[in-house]
């Protein structure tokens, strides 16, 4: 059926037409015939539904034959590529496929090795830092500051090096009455010394010196500490100066009779010692001849073996075999306290936290110092003695003129060389080469 009007029907050549002519052309509607939708590759995770891909989360794509040009550059898939070359299609540029250009998979980054490994090494130090400062303050926070050197009176002016006073004394402060059995310590109030050493660093090395206990000495005059009785100057033993007035009056009785200020103290009782063997894991100690003490409790053959904390005390006090006695005791001492700082700075046990820390705090947790002693002060302390054991300095013993003096109320006591013992303590106070022929 046509859309045109039905018209009379004429000779004239035509149809419609009024002419005799033929008619000319006539205008007629453009139509434009839609061009099927390409299909739109799906974005992940999106809906595929819809119709010519809506819901693809994509816009649709563009018509070839509209005539328009929106300002895209489409890839031989059709997708749109964005700016960098980017798209979503597989075409030259890239897509959103992870393909790199050309369609080739992008290349991996390789890992910053020297990057990681300077984080790690920053980290591990950052980490060291920390425990050890840690360490430091919770050790030095152990230290008991209970003895006031400023107390001590009348004192020699300061020579070259430093002076360490250490003190091993019969304290059963911590012992239960059955150990004060086992350890052989006996229950005796108070506290008295067993062994008196001045340490002497300074730049001649360092010299150990043991001060007999039984020495002769003059004890200066001094007030009570705890009755606030005054007490002239006396003629006793060396340990009767601690027993009257404890630390600080053995300090002054020990400047008084050597000219030596004492820069440090240092004092350790029975219990701590045999803690601190103890957690050392014991101490290695090889010896000439079988030794067999009955009142310490010393019973060993002899050669190489490790003392345990009771063994290692009972070696240190015993006395009674030895043909000097007192004399005797103190070059085991010194042996012993040589030992063990070699053994205690070594890298098994510096290295080791779970036997480092048992013995910093077994060692600290008894040990009774000067109020002005640091923690360096006593590291200090402690490697000087270790450098004697090392071959860095001497050991030795005050000289004696009689071992066996006798007194009217002390029982046999020492008396010093009075003359060797004062240029002794001429040369350490300038901190000069020892050249004295001590007793050792």
């Amino acid at each position: 059926m046509s859309d045109w009007p039905e018209e009379p029907q004429s000779p004239r050549y035509g149809r419609g037409s009024t002419g005799a002519d033929p008619e000319g052309a006539r205008a007629m509607p453009h139509v434009r015939r839609e061009a099927p939708p390409r299909p739109y590759p799906p974005v992940p995770g999106q809906s595929t539904g819809g119709r010519n891909g809506a819901g693809t989360g994509a816009p649709p794509p563009p018509r070839r034959d509209d005539g328009y040009n929106t300002g895209q550059v489409y890839g031989h898939g059709g997708a749109p590529v964005g700016p960098g070359g980017s798209g979503t299609g597989g075409g030259r540029g890239g897509g959103g496929d992870g393909q790199g250009p050309g369609g080739r998979a992008p290349r991996t980054r390789r890992p910053n090795w020297r990057k990681r490994i300077t984080i790690g090494l920053v980290a591990f130090v950052a980490l060291l830092l920390a425990v050890s400062v840690s360490t430091y303050f919770w050790a030095d926070s152990k230290l008991r500051r209970e003895v006031d050197l400023s107390k001590v009176k009348d004192r020699p002016e300061s020579g070259k090096g430093t002076n360490y006073l250490i003190v091993g004394s019969d304290s059963r402060e911590g012992l239960s009455d059955q150990e004060k059995k086992d350890l052989h310590t006996g229950s005796a109030d108070g506290k008295r010394t067993d062994s008196m050493m001045i340490l002497h660093t300074g730049d001649n090395g360092t010299t150990m010196l043991s001060l007999p206990r039984d020495s002769y000495v003059t004890i200066p005059a001094f007030t009570g500490p705890t009755t606030g009785k005054q007490f002239p100057a006396s003629t006793h033993k060396l340990n009767e100066a601690y027993a009257d007035g404890g630390a600080e009056l053995l300090a002054q009785t020990i400047e008084y009779n050597t000219g030596l200020r004492i820069d440090h103290y240092a004092e350790i009782g029975f219990g701590g010692f045999r803690n601190l063997v103890d957690a050392l894991g014991g101490v290695e100690m090889c010896l000439d001849k079988p030794v067999k003490d009955k009142d310490s409790g010393a019973d060993f053959k002899a050669g190489c073996q490790t003392f345990d904390g009771r063994q290692s005390l009972a070696f240190v006090r015993q006395r009674h075999q030895e043909a000097d006695q007192d004399l005797g005791r103190m070059r085991n001492q010194q042996k012993f306290l040589n030992t063990l700082a070699k053994q205690a700075a070594s890298p098994s046990t510096v290295l080791n936290p779970f036997r480092l820390y048992p013995v910093i705090g077994s060692g600290l947790d008894t040990l009774v110092v000067d109020k002005d002693m640091g923690l360096t002060d006593l590291m200090s302390m402690f490697w000087a003695m270790k450098g004697v054991t090392g071959g860095g300095g001497q050991q030795l013993t005050v000289p004696i003129s009689n071992p066996n003096l006798p007194t009217r109320s002390d029982g046999v006591a020492v008396k010093w060389d009075t003359e060797k013992a004062k240029q002794l303590f001429g040369q350490l106070k300038n901190d000069e080469k020892v050249t004295v022929a001590a007793t050792t």
